[in-house]
């Protein structure tokens, strides 16, 4: 093999390799490569990984680093590269540490100057988001949501306000009660896209109104199987919304001026529309 960027026994590498989110022919032909050179591979599941492996007739070394063991792990694949060896790391599918471990073996690795390669490929993130339909120019990922009711609405409060779109992966058997705390903060009008089974036989890309994605989903049990991604749309301001300050100088000065006269003077003060105070104090005041 002529890449530089291969492994070789001169220069100890940590190979983070994106593994199919489905479809195996998504695979890319520089990890194939990497898989079939490096001394030993790190996979989230050593089982998972052998399937893949031998689908490619790739024969190579495994070694288990998952989210219980990492910390206490990471140390000795570090050993072992600082030895000479390189190591290919790749979780059960899509990009390693998107949501998946190797955080804290990448980590030690960078803090002891030990070469980290990525390589580009599968992402669920990536692939849901080029295919919802929403703004892609500037988007907020945020995992999995939290498993319980309090702390999922707690979030979807904390981003209510966001103007970027926001991606959040979930299970299937916490869908339906994801859904109804987001439309319990977010609202129904909220456009949301769900994305599940990207790249598998099933795929499925659906957007509507939050309210009517959660009709959809009830419609057919189907739709609750399979990995699942949540695109929420970002905030969008209310133009015509009178500034929260305004109004609040508008309710002072109609206790000694009449309504009328104080909304001339709001509007001046606030370059915002006579017309708008006016009418707001008279349903408000």
């Amino acid at each position: 093999m002529t890449d530089a960027n291969l492994s070789d026994h001169a220069h100890p590498t940590l190979y983070i390799v994106p593994t199919p989110i489905g479809n195996l022919a998504d695979i890319t032909q520089r990890a194939l490569d990497v898989l079939a050179s490096v001394d030993v591979v790190a996979a989230e599941d050593t089982r998972h990984t052998a399937r893949l492996l031998s689908h490619f007739s790739i024969s190579a070394k495994t070694f288990a680093l998952h989210e219980h063991n990492e910390q206490q792990k990471a140390a000795a694949l570090l050993t072992r590269l600082q030895q000479g060896q390189s190591i290919a790391l790749v979780s059960d599918a899509g990009t390693p540490l998107i949501s998946d471990p190797g955080y804290h073996l990448v980590t030690q690795c960078r803090e002891a100057g030990v070469r980290v390669v990525p390589l580009p490929g599968a992402c669920a993130v990536v692939t849901a988001l080029s295919a919802s339909g929403l703004p892609s120019d500037r988007f907020s990922f945020e995992g999995f949501l939290p498993p319980k009711t309090k702390a999922r609405q707690d979030t979807f409060r904390e981003l209510a306000d966001d103007p970027r779109t926001l991606i959040f992966y979930e299970s299937p058997h916490r869908i339906r009660d994801s859904l109804a705390d987001m439309r319990e903060v977010l609202g129904d009008a909220r456009r949301v896209v769900l994305a599940r089974e990207l790249t598998k036989t099933f795929e499925t890309i659906h957007g509507a109104p939050l309210g009517e994605l959660i009709e959809w989903l009830s419609e057919d049990p189907n739709r609750l199987r399979g990995e699942m991604v949540l695109l929420v749309a970002g905030h969008r301001a209310d133009k015509t919304a009178l500034p929260t300050a305004a109004c609040h100088a508008l309710g002072l000065l109609a206790a000694e001026l009449p309504l009328k006269k104080a909304a001339a003077l709001v509007a001046e003060l606030y370059a915002v529309k006579k017309n708008a105070l006016y009418k707001w104090g008279l349903e408000n005041l």
